[in-house]
């Protein structure tokens, strides 16, 4: 008869470049550890590997929302559940030391332990998408407000006859009023004020029209 194959768990510490896996058996010895590229033939080189030692039916990643999660949709594609491991605890990394495979490890034995027992969310569909806009969305606000923010500060601080020619309640017309400087006058001062506000509402301008298609929907508006 074909002898049973020990089921093994596999830990993995995830970076931007490379991952770091470990594997450990049905009676928590620690079989092996092998760093591998971020890449499809890395993950299949650490998902063979993992297998030589055993049935790999369960995985431990850290950052399955971020560096690992190429990864975990590899592992979940060849039927391994995969559970969501937290990283550790920065302090711990200074008092004792980090090392990646000792990483690796430790998500391999919180999985056997039981302590991750969380389900990564699957990055596809509807949601994902709506996600990924969602981001783009978030930096195009944080950008454009950047801007304005900036201009009207140069605004406040400045000389109060420009001040009262270019200030603008709304941030439209207070851009377009920055825009159309042509000059406010003599001077090293005023030349580089005229320079930088126009520079300023051009970018806002910029920024504006750019993203205007994922400022303007309304399924991600801020509430």
């Amino acid at each position: 008869m074909k002898a049973k194959m020990e089921d093994v768990v596999l830990g993995v510490d995830t970076h931007l470049d490379i991952h770091v896996g470990a594997i450990i058996g049905e009676f928590g010895k620690l079989l092996g550890t092998r760093s591998v590229s971020t890449s499809s033939a890395g993950y299949l080189d650490l998902y063979r590997w993992a297998c030589s030692f055993g049935s790999v039916s369960r995985a431990g990643v850290e950052g399955t929302g971020s560096y690992g999660a190429a990864l975990c949709r590899f592992l979940v594609d060849k039927e391994v559940t995969v559970f969501e491991v937290n990283r550790p605890d920065r302090a711990k990394w200074r008092l004792q030391g980090k090392t990646d495979p000792t990483d690796a490890e430790s998500a391999a034995r919180s999985v056997v332990a039981g302590i991750a027992n969380a389900i990564p969310k699957q990055q596809s569909g509807a949601c994902e998408a709506m996600r990924i806009v969602s981001v783009a969305r978030r930096s195009a606000v944080k950008a454009r407000t950047q801007v304005i923010n900036q201009l009207r500060a140069i605004l406040v601080s400045g000389p109060q006859e420009v001040r009262d020619r270019l200030w603008k309640t709304r941030a439209l017309d207070c851009a377009n009023a920055c825009a159309r400087i042509r000059s406010l006058g003599d001077g090293v001062l005023m030349e580089t004020l005229a320079f930088t506000l126009k520079s300023l509402a051009k970018r806002w301008t910029t920024a504006e029209n750019r993203y205007r298609p994922l400022l303007m929907l309304s399924v991600f508006n801020d509430q």
